[in-house]
């Protein structure tokens, strides 16, 4: 049951954001900006760092709808459970290894992260681009887990609606509700 009077009948994220609009949008914006504009990670990596950060931090929304908008760009969600479960051993390149490390320091606290993690990132050729936004994508989700668990949000486990959420985000983005 939600602390507040949240409306009824959205999931997650998507009742705060209909209770509060004006908050919404800059968040959707950035969600859109992080996850979904082009950018040298893929679309599916950029996904399977906000899931890892979301199962990190035991949100049950965001890590199945961010999950299953990764297993839509990645073809599967073999790598996304195998991520959560241990991204050192997962099917991802080395340059995401040392991604995954730097998102989970920010998600536990951002002054964990050191230089020897960035150098690592940097010999396994990222930028300075990836390396900030995987910084700024664990952070963003890291608030965005405490906004839906803040407001004990309805959290569905019906597989299906998360399916159809992460196609949707695979395929148009965070500007708008797949509920709508």
């Amino acid at each position: 049951m939600p602390h507040i009077a949240l409306p009824e009948g959205l999931p997650g994220i998507s009742a705060g954001f209909a209770f509060r609009p004006e908050t919404a949008k800059p968040m959707r914006d950035l969600a859109h900006t992080l996850l979904h504009e082009a950018n040298s990670l893929t679309p599916g990596e950029r996904e399977l760092i906000a899931t890892y950060v979301s199962s990190r931090n035991d949100c049950y929304f965001c890590q199945t709808s961010h999950g299953a908008a990764a297993a839509c760009h990645l073809g599967g969600d073999d790598v996304v459970r195998r991520v959560k479960t241990d991204f050192e051993s997962a099917p991802v390149s080395a340059k995401l290894k040392a991604l995954l490390a730097i998102a989970g320091k920010v998600q536990r606290d951002g002054k964990l992260v050191t230089a020897e993690d960035v150098k690592r990132a940097r010999n396994e050729g990222a930028s300075d681009v990836e390396i900030h936004d995987t910084v700024l994508i664990a952070a963003a989700f890291s608030m965005y887990n405490r906004y839906v668990d803040g407001l004990d949000t309805w959290q569905p486990r019906d597989t299906d609606m998360y399916a159809q959420m992460g196609k949707h985000l695979a395929e148009h983005g965070y500007l708008k509700s797949s509920r709508e």
